[in-house]
């Protein structure tokens, strides 16, 4: 694992305390990567896709993104789908953070797509400890390397 080049994280949160913690309980658990923070799901696919705003950046796409479902403009729903029908970016793993446990909802992620589902707890202790352990499994994953 050492020989891992550190890669880029996209948190797409329109909560700004979420992100906050959400990055900061990442730390704790050791991720190291940086962060591109993104509010909302039109943000999410232009940065990805690299239109609208985003045209013309050469960044590579970040292989990891961390997407909230509750979402302005385009939601979780819609990110996922539009990225998951995408060939540059169908093969990124997306890790759904969000408060919703409904157990409909959690189906409909995956057959988006989605590679992880974790329910956000609302409680802070809780929310802070299931991040680290989010934190412990991106630690340990391997992600396709980016183009």
């Amino acid at each position: 694992m050492e020989n891992h080049q550190p890669v880029t994280i996209l948190l797409v949160e329109d909560d700004p305390g979420h992100a906050v913690l959400i990055e900061k309980n990442l730390r704790r658990a050791g991720i190291a990567n940086n962060f591109v923070k993104l509010d909302n799901g039109q943000k999410a696919v232009d940065f990805l896709l690299k239109t609208g705003e985003y045209q013309g950046n050469n960044n590579p796409a970040p292989p990891l993104i961390l997407l909230d479902l509750n979402l302005p403009v385009l939601d979780g729903y819609q990110v996922l789908k539009i990225i998951k029908n995408d060939a540059r970016t169908k093969s990124i793993p997306v890790v759904v953070l969000t408060t919703t446990d409904n157990p409909h909802e959690v189906a409909r992620c995956y057959e988006l797509g989605c590679n992880v589902y974790v329910t956000k707890p609302v409680e802070y202790d809780n929310f802070c400890d299931a991040i680290r352990k989010l934190g412990l499994f991106i630690s340990i994953i391997q992600v396709p390397e980016t183009k």
